[in-house]
This record gives structure tokens, C-alpha cells and sequence, in this order.
């Protein structure tokens, strides 16, 4: 493995750090001669290393060819606790990478969120197998419901002044003047 790979510890849990990048590391690839493949994980883009019929091969994909970050859980079975993964997602899932495993899903979905911003992709989860977005968005940016303003238990309450709150319109009335057809309205000296 070389530097920057994953660090050592507990077997329930594997963590890559996003706040350090770029970061390399070997995964699990099924088609790879040797059953691994070296990834380097940059902010702009990942470059895969593996060996297929004893061709050595790179890809060099920049990260907004991923489709987001995602988190998946899995049901324990046969004593095993259930996981939570953090996972980056490409269109081609032989390409998605594991980025964190852990027992605990509340470390998990820390993660999921500080991948997603550190890499600026969008949050999905997955839902009866297909990936979906959990927020809703307009481009980059999440859509929420408009909370209401809230002035009376403000921390600057007794430093802003309430006569603006209590005045109210004006009103045109019969006897309000009326400036039409004049040249200028504000007098200059």
C-alpha cells in the first residue's frame, strides 16, 4: 500500500480523512488481475490504477464525472452488527469508491455530509436500490421552506428601535399636494 493509505485500527471501520487530500489508497476491484486497484482521491480528480490481463491501466476521471456521495446501510446477518458505508458514486458502479465503514451511523452520516461538501457533489441515499437526493435542490443550492422572522427574543431586541413596527402607510388624501408639470421639485441653492 503506499503512504497516505488507510490508516490502522479497528476491522469494523475504515476512514478516509476528506480534509486531508489528496489521498491514496488500494480497494477491492473484482476485475483487476491482482483483486486491488490504487486510487488517489484529489479535490478535481481521482486517477484509478489497476491491471487487467496483465495490462497496466490508469484512469484519470475528474470528480464531477461522479454522480454524488452516497450513504448505504446493511443489515447485519448471522451475528455480524449492520454497517454504514459512505461511498462515492459514479454512473458505471465497477467506478464508485468506499470512502468510510463503520458501525455507527451517526458517525457515518457525518462523513457522508463532509465528503459531499469537501468534494462539492450532491447528498444521495439509497432507496429500494436506486440512488435519489434526500433534499431537495435549484443547482447547488438546497431549497428549504421559508421560516418566519422572528423579532421579539432577539439578542439585539433592546438595541433596535420598535417606532419603525408600530408606523404606518402613508395615505393620499384630497388635500395632499401634488407636484405635477414642475420643472424641478428639489430646490437647489
Amino acid at each position: 500500500m503506499r503512504s497516505g493509505g488507510m490508516p490502522a485500527g479497528s476491522g469494523r471501520i475504515s476512514r478516509l480523512d476528506p480534509f486531508s487530500l489528496p489521498v491514496r489508497f488500494a480497494a477491492r476491484d473484482a476485475a483487476a488481475d491482482e483483486r486491488v486497484r490504487h486510487v488517489e482521491l484529489h479535490r478535481e480528480r481521482v486517477v484509478m490504477r489497476r491491471s487487467l490481463a496483465g495490462m497496466r491501466m490508469a484512469l484519470n476521471m475528474p470528480v464531477s464525472s461522479f454522480i454524488g456521495v452516497a450513504i448505504r446501510l446493511t443489515t447485519g446477518e448471522d451475528g455480524i452488527p449492520p454497517t454504514a458505508s459512505v461511498v462515492l458514486e459514479h454512473k458505471d458502479t465497477s467506478l464508485s469508491l468506499t470512502l468510510f465503514v463503520s458501525a455507527e451511523i451517526d458517525d457515518a452520516f457525518t462523513e457522508w455530509r463532509s465528503w459531499s461538501n469537501v468534494l462539492g457533489l450532491p447528498l444521495l441515499v439509497e432507496d429500494e436500490g436506486k440512488l435519489r437526493e434526500p433534499f431537495a435542490r435549484m443547482g447547488g443550492v438546497m431549497i428549504a421552506r421559508v421560516r418566519a422572522r422572528r423579532r421579539r427574543h432577539n439578542a439585539i431586541k433592546n438595541r433596535r428601535s420598535t417606532m419603525v413596527l408600530r408606523r404606518k402607510a402613508g395615505k393620499l388624501t384630497p388635500d395632499t399636494p401634488v407636484y405635477r408639470g414642475e420643472r424641478e421639485i428639489i430646490a437647489r441653492n
